[in-house]
């Protein structure tokens, strides 16, 4: 019985969302192939996704950013952090190598932590990165504090991503030079079939009335302008966190009896940042995106050009959007022509196609 270990990165969801269709493709084409999940994701976010035998092993694999909420990264704790997870390199490093020795996994796929590929070609296993964006470039664009050496780590990092066997990038994403064998693959989505009829009798929505789903990934929105936006007739806001027992506006996704993935493919207007999953679910579904930017993401630009190219999208400006100025921005999206037809989402298949051959 053929085991992946498949080491995912727990800043987010994104990365496990680009994972899940890809083992579930693999697991088409290999035979009672299982797999071990080495992330901190939660084991409840796989159930229900991956169709393939599955655990988990929650041990840190890599760092990230650190966040105050899901649109401000503090760039020095974030520097602090991989300091501190560095320093202990070579510890978390032989965990890991003894870890797949005991385990014995046929090939090591990494979606993107570096620690994993570095301990698989130490313990001369199969090693292939699954990447829309590496660590290294991410911190390329903060300052490092004055107490830490930045360019020690980045070369540290990219001297791991260089151990790889083999790299799948994801479309879309940026350049990488890092990796000695490096294969584009189309992109990674699996949308889910629409409930609109279902939704709108669910909320008794007026005719006319619009939805707009509020989720901003992983990393929990902590408030909203309430009182402002309870001005706005004629849409209906479906948000993934706590709202006010007074709203008529507002409805708790939480209340649904539908998934996010399902209310993704089910509303009229998509409210987020531009990351990887939930921006390319929203092209693939026509669904017309209005995003709020954060200008120090390294996958932020090529991701927005993506939805500019293929899909519906208007930008929300960060001061605009905590003012509660939505309006103006939902009505120009909403009236926004179609765009040319995406890509097909090849991306699962193709990399599933790359996988089976180290099996």
């Amino acid at each position: 019985m053929p085991l992946i270990w498949a080491a995912i990165s727990g800043h987010g969801f994104g990365h496990a969302a680009q994972v899940v269709p890809v083992l579930n493709a693999l697991g088409r084409l290999v035979p009672n192939l299982r797999v071990l999940l080495r992330t901190t994701v939660p084991a409840s976010f796989f159930t229900d996704r991956l169709t393939i035998p599955w655990e988990t092993s929650a041990v840190q694999q890599d760092i990230g950013c650190i966040q105050n909420g899901p649109m401000r990264i503090d760039v020095e704790a974030t520097w602090h952090q991989h300091h501190r997870f560095h320093s202990t390199w070579n510890d978390r490093l032989q965990t890991e190598i003894d870890a797949m020795r005991a385990a014995a996994p046929n090939l090591v796929l990494a979606d993107t932590p570096y620690l994993a590929l570095a301990a698989g070609k130490a313990a001369a296993i199969p090693t292939i990165a699954l990447v829309s964006l590496t660590w290294d470039l991410v911190l390329s664009d903060y300052q490092a504090p004055p107490s830490i050496d930045g360019r020690v780590i980045i070369q540290s990092i990219r001297q791991a991503y260089g151990a790889a066997d083999l790299a799948l990038r994801i479309t879309p994403a940026p350049t990488m030079t890092i990796f000695k064998k490096l294969i584009d693959i189309g992109p990674i989505a699996e949308p889910a079939p629409s409930a609109r009829e279902q939704l709108t009798e669910f909320l008794k929505l007026a005719p006319g009335e619009r939805t707009v789903l509020i989720g901003f990934g992983g990393i929990p929105l902590d408030s909203l302008p309430f009182d402002r936006l309870e001005s706005l007739t004629g849409y209906r806001f479906l948000f993934d966190g706590s709202i006010p027992s007074t709203s008529k506006r507002f409805v708790s996704t939480k209340s649904l009896p539908f998934s996010f993935k399902t209310l993704l493919a089910s509303v009229d207007v998509l409210m987020t940042k531009p990351g990887y999953g939930t921006l390319l679910e929203a092209v693939a579904l026509h669904t017309p995106m209005v995003y709020v930017r954060r200008y120090n993401f390294v996958d932020e630009q090529p991701l927005v050009e993506y939805l500019h190219r293929y899909g519906r999208g208007v930008e929300l400006s960060m001061s605009d959007f905590s003012q509660g100025q939505w309006l103006s921005a939902l009505n120009k999206v909403l009236d926004l022509p179609s765009t040319i037809a995406s890509p097909p989402l090849t991306g699962a298949s193709q990399a599933a196609t790359e996988l089976a051959k180290f099996l």
